[in-house]
């Protein structure tokens, strides 16, 4: 699942692209429109499909921009401004195209899921494999909750003070430090792919008890969540499975990765270790990190 690097590169390469244009139509698959009807809300959420269509038409992109792992469109129509909201999911991917076969890559060509055709003539597409990608049309952020929860970005000074004090929480001191740092509402951004790292870099085994970490060891970890969030950031994001930046690029972090999906540990040439935490593989040296 992209992380907050990933959704950040697909901000960067979006925003000049589309800012300022108009949505002049609007087309959903009839996947989406087959799952409503069956009750399941693929891709576009608390909206009928239909109606998505209609309220998007005439819409224009005023700024686009990363919250977590979320990308925020502000949009606006007849001076009404409105929030477009777009999770990747698993295998989320936006194309900004002339024709749909410009996308190179079949098995995106073959999960198209929305076209929004632009006021100077291009496609702009989302094509989302397995379909765990969300739309949400908002008048605000109220009308859906969760957003509410994030926790601040973690490159935000108060990040940190956030960080420690929700770790000592009753509800988080006795989870596992792995699951705690993947939590949105405690540090913003960050799956399973960045904190094995970050849990690798300082030498903490995933399963450690939050409670049981220091305080000193506790704002390590934290500075190398920073520190491999902004590095992958500059790398373009890791490309894993089915992440592509806008228009099927890759990214180049997942050449850099010491410890996510690796056999053998890069300090000591051990064996490495996996166990399940938050129902995400969790891959860790037995004895580098303790």
């Amino acid at each position: 699942m992209p992380e907050l690097p990933e959704v950040e590169g697909v901000v960067r390469a979006l925003s000049p692209k589309i800012e300022g244009k108009t949505i002049e139509n609007v087309v959903l698959s009839k996947t989406v429109y087959a799952s409503h009807q069956q009750g399941k809300q693929c891709i576009v959420k608390n909206m009928e499909p239909s109606d998505f269509e209609n309220e998007m038409r005439g819409m224009t992109i005023k700024k686009v921009k990363r919250r977590a792992k979320y990308i925020f469109f502000d949009v606006e129509k007849n001076e009404q401004p409105y929030l477009f909201v777009n999770h990747l999911g698993m295998t989320g991917a936006w194309f900004i195209v002339g024709q749909e076969y410009e996308i190179l890559e079949e098995k995106f060509r073959n999960h198209i899921h929305a076209k929004f055709s632009l006021s100077t003539g291009e496609k702009l597409i989302f094509s989302d494999i397995r379909r765990f990608g969300e739309m949400r049309l908002l008048k605000t952020m109220d009308e859906h909750p969760p957003l509410l929860l994030m926790a601040p970005e973690p490159f935000e000074e108060r990040a940190l003070n956030y960080f420690l004090e929700k770790c000592e929480l009753t509800k988080y001191k006795n989870k596992p430090i792995k699951e705690v740092i993947m939590d949105g509402q405690v540090i913003s951004g960050c799956g399973n792919i960045y904190a094995t790292e970050a849990l690798f870099r300082v030498g903490i085994h995933p399963a450690r008890k939050t409670g049981r970490v220091s305080k000193k060891r506790k704002i390590e970890l934290f500075e190398a969540v920073q520190k491999v969030l902004l590095e992958s950031i500059e790398m373009g994001g890791s490309t894993i499975s089915d992440y592509r930046n806008i228009n099927g690029e890759a990214g180049g972090m997942q050449h850099r990765l010491k410890m996510y999906g690796k056999k053998v540990c890069p300090n000591c040439s051990s064996k490495t270790k996996s166990m399940t935490i938050a129902g995400r593989t969790s891959v860790y040296c037995p004895k580098c990190q303790h």
